[in-house]
């Protein structure tokens, strides 16, 4: 157990499944307050009930509602007097061409991936602004992608939102650094969040570090970032790919 986290309250965004679900279970029993957000009510349910020995809470919030959003942060900074960790896991995809994806449809890609990281910062700086003596500690991380920087055919509305992460992350750093909170991202590769058994040698093999990334592996990084000690990094985007993004490959 990390002693840093005991008695810090920690909200997550999309924390019901797959990397979201990892992080809140390792923050959890690290001796952190973990509040968590999502749609999926019964998955979220469901957590608490796994992690009912730690300080586990869920709340259903659709992020892509702005005032839901807002309000549902202010509540539990309300609640809880702060929040002293911000990790913005939710993320959403619309895959298809561009000729049958709609203006709405790439909207509510970049409210649920991009708009969601403005609104959770700017709800936490305002009670932050507000109370000055609770600036001694804080940490923002976001979940971007490898796709910030490379794509496959029709994923427009994916990478634009998580480039804008990234970009976002680091004026964010620059304009929350009088408040002590540091603001980084995370850039996943190829993450298996279903039955990691399933996956083939060659999945393993065409990584560097000889296998297929899991949740756990972004959850570690997280928890590393929110150590008092480490607030040197700051602005950054971290990749964690296992290498792919290094590996120059060539169609035969």
């Amino acid at each position: 157990m990390n002693s840093f986290l005991k008695n810090k309250v920690v909200f997550i965004t999309g924390g019901s499944n797959g990397i979201g679900k990892s992080i809140v279970s390792l923050f959890c029993r690290n001796g952190a307050k973990v509040i968590f957000c999502d749609i999926d009510e019964d998955a979220g349910t469901r957590l608490c009930a796994e992690l009912l020995a730690y300080e586990c809470e869920f709340v259903a919030i659709d992020v892509s509602n702005a005032v839901a959003l807002e309000q549902g942060l202010t509540g539990i900074i309300a609640k809880y007097g702060n929040v002293d960790i911000l990790i913005n896991n939710v993320g959403i995809g619309r895959f298809g061409s561009i000729l049958d994806i709609s203006v709405e449809d790439f909207e509510h890609v970049l409210h649920v991936n991009l708009r969601s990281v403005f609104l959770t910062a700017k709800t936490l700086v305002k009670h932050r602004a507000a109370h000055l003596k609770l600036n001694s500690y804080g940490r923002i991380i976001n979940l971007a992608s490898t796709r910030y920087l490379m794509s496959e055919p029709d994923s427009e509305a994916y990478a634009a939102s998580k480039g804008g992460i990234v970009s976002l992350t680091h004026a964010l750093a620059l304009s929350l650094s009088k408040y002590n909170i540091t603001v980084n991202c995370l850039s996943p590769g190829w993450i298996e969040t279903g039955n990691y058994e399933t996956l083939k040698e060659s999945d393993h093999k065409q990584h560097p570090s000889g296998r297929v990334g899991m949740p756990e592996d972004i959850a570690r990084t997280c928890l590393f970032l929110c150590d008092p000690n480490n607030n040197f990094i700051n602005g950054q985007n971290i990749i964690i790919d296992g290498g792919m993004t290094k590996k120059m490959i060539y169609e035969e």
